[in-house]
């Protein structure tokens, strides 16, 4: 993978320098701050930015965020000295896919990059067979999408399709990644929307037996979809996503009767076992 490296402090720098490359990835840039990180991003097409939450001047959630709108298909591992489980939710929220938690040892580093290398794979193998021919579920990562919908439908608005999912995110890169992890256990997309009201709608055209739900969305929350999910297709299994796993969220779920969440970054292997016990063939 091609990497750039933020953080103001040097030892850092050349610390995770000397990891990633003898992990036999390429490191393109060394920054000390933010400036000129995106135009290094776009022009050398990274793959992964190790991203200090503390610089000078923009801070690392301030960069992340731009790095979404600007090249939403570069994964961001956040270096943190910070244990505040809500700091870390807000920034897997807004996209980090990864934590390196200072002071760090090596194996943390080295198991931070397989699993980003893992999840990059899997995403990718998401993004090779569309949901359906008219309608490929690969569209450019920085578009607002419309709802797709394959062509099935249950028996009945009380029946559901077996081993079939909608995905409701508005990442492009969840959608990719939750679509390859769930194909891997042999669960069919049927559909997916970017925010709440258009997963409502697909949800109550196609009755999966699965939702993914992410409960941080522009527009109409999954929290506020959730009910709504729940009457348009009463036998629909719906999981949610969230960075945050405080106490109010997860009882806001639990009250609203989804069967669990899958916790951001997501992890492949975490996923599968879960949805291996929710679906077992």
């Amino acid at each position: 993978m091609k990497i750039a490296i933020v953080d103001d402090d040097k030892t850092m720098r050349k610390v995770l320098r000397a990891l990633c490359e003898a992990e036999g990835h390429e490191v393109i840039a060394e920054l000390g701050s933010g400036d000129g990180l995106l135009d290094c991003v776009t022009a050398h097409q990274a793959d992964v930015v190790c991203l200090d939450f503390n610089l000078p001047g923009e801070d690392g959630l301030e960069l992340l965020v731009k790095m979404d709108a600007a090249a939403n298909n570069v994964d961001v591992i956040m270096i943190t000295g910070s244990d505040d489980p809500e700091l870390k939710g807000h920034a897997a929220d807004l996209g980090a896919t990864g934590f390196i938690h200072k002071p760090f040892e090596e194996a943390q580093v080295i198991a931070e990059l397989r699993d980003i290398e893992e999840t990059r794979r899997i995403a990718s193998r998401g993004a090779e067979v569309p949901v359906t021919a008219e309608s490929p579920l690969q569209e450019p990562a920085t578009a607002e999408p419309a709802p797709h919908v394959a062509p099935v439908a249950a028996e009945t608005p009380c029946m559901v399709v077996p081993r079939t999912a909608v995905i409701v995110d508005d990442s492009g890169s969840i959608r990719l990644l939750l679509k390859g992890i769930l194909e891997a256990v042999g669960i069919r997309i049927i559909g997916f929307a970017a925010n709440g009201r258009d997963g409502v709608e697909i949800v109550g055209k196609t009755h999966p037996e699965l939702v993914c739900l992410d409960v941080d969305m522009p527009g109409m929350t999954g929290i506020e979809a959730l009910p709504r999910v729940r009457a348009v297709s009463p036998k629909t299994k719906v999981v949610m996503i969230t960075g945050n796993a405080s106490r109010a969220i997860v009882e806001a779920a639990v009250s609203g009767g989804a069967r669990g969440y899958f916790l951001k970054p997501i992890r492949p292997a975490k996923v599968e076992e879960f949805m291996r016990k929710l679906l077992p063939r």
